[in-house]
């Protein structure tokens, strides 16, 4: 049975308040240059039209405007959207920003030359709703393209750590990990489009050493700012060990300092 609108909309109320904690523009940084390959690969141009969905503060939206796309940006969060046109503003790049639901973008069909999420979509609890809205809104033969955190990957394994200490999701509701499955990014995306390009990527994250890194997501990372609040003081206790530990795990920087390279998937589907 399909999962009904009002069976998520709970989940969605709880991303909605999570990701409005911390500062997500600090977190942002660390996928800025991902948004510029992804931009890349997706051939954005002068006065193509382009839609960024779950966008965040606008990583690709700010990267498609520097290019001369003419830009919509959404989120859920109205906290993503005033960060993302404090940004564009202070660039002075004109981009277009609307709270929306990536499972019902607000917008006409076959709209876009191209319809981009990073490490957004992902998080939509219903997989085959949000790939068909992502479509579409999406011209035919126009692209749709996505970057997800793959599951073997540090940011990966660190959600699926975050996880096991949240309350449960509903029932039925897939792991967003499953977007970082190129076989699985297939099946979703196979039946919509034309050809799909996925390709193994990293995101680089720095710090002075584990320890710090944990105090970087404290500060700025909505799920773990949330988590510190309504946990135990020793279940976080638990859990910042485990994170610290997952941090030396993947660790390759010198002497104590944090260097890890986090896989994620590129994905760039052209739609029939």
């Amino acid at each position: 049975m399909a999962i009904t609108s009002a069976a998520v909309e709970p989940l969605k109320q709880l991303q909605k308040f999570i990701w409005s904690l911390g500062d997500y523009g600090q977190i942002a940084r660390i996928t800025e240059v991902a948004a510029g390959e992804l931009v890349e690969a997706c051939g954005i141009s002068p006065g193509m039209e382009v839609l960024d969905v779950a966008a965040g503060n606008g990583n690709f939206a700010v990267a498609a405007a520097r290019r001369g796309a003419r830009v919509v940006a959404s989120d859920l969060t109205p906290q993503m959207l005033e960060l993302g046109r404090e940004r564009c503003e202070a660039e002075g790049l004109q981009v277009e920003w609307l709270e929306a639901d990536a499972e019902d973008l607000p917008f006409a069909a076959d709209r876009f030359d191209c319809c981009a999420s990073m490490f957004g979509s992902m998080f939509a609890p219903r997989p085959p709703v949000v790939t068909k809205e992502m479509f579409r809104v999406t011209k035919p033969h126009g692209l749709v393209a996505m970057a997800n955190w793959t599951p073997e990957g540090f940011l990966g394994r660190l959600l699926a750590v975050a996880s096991s200490h949240a309350p449960p999701a509903p029932e039925d509701v897939p792991s967003p990990l499953e977007w970082g499955d190129p076989a699985v990014v297939r099946d979703r995306v196979a039946p919509h489009a034309e050809s799909i390009d996925i390709s193994q990527r990293a995101a680089r994250l720095e710090s002075e050493s584990p320890e710090a890194g944990l105090e970087f997501a404290e500060a700025y990372l909505g799920p773990v700012v949330a988590l510190r609040t309504i946990l135990p003081p020793d279940a976080y206790e638990a859990l910042a060990n485990q994170v610290v530990a997952l941090s030396d795990q993947f660790n390759r920087g010198p002497a104590g300092r944090l260097v890890i390279d986090s896989d994620y998937l590129s994905v760039v589907a052209r739609k029939r």
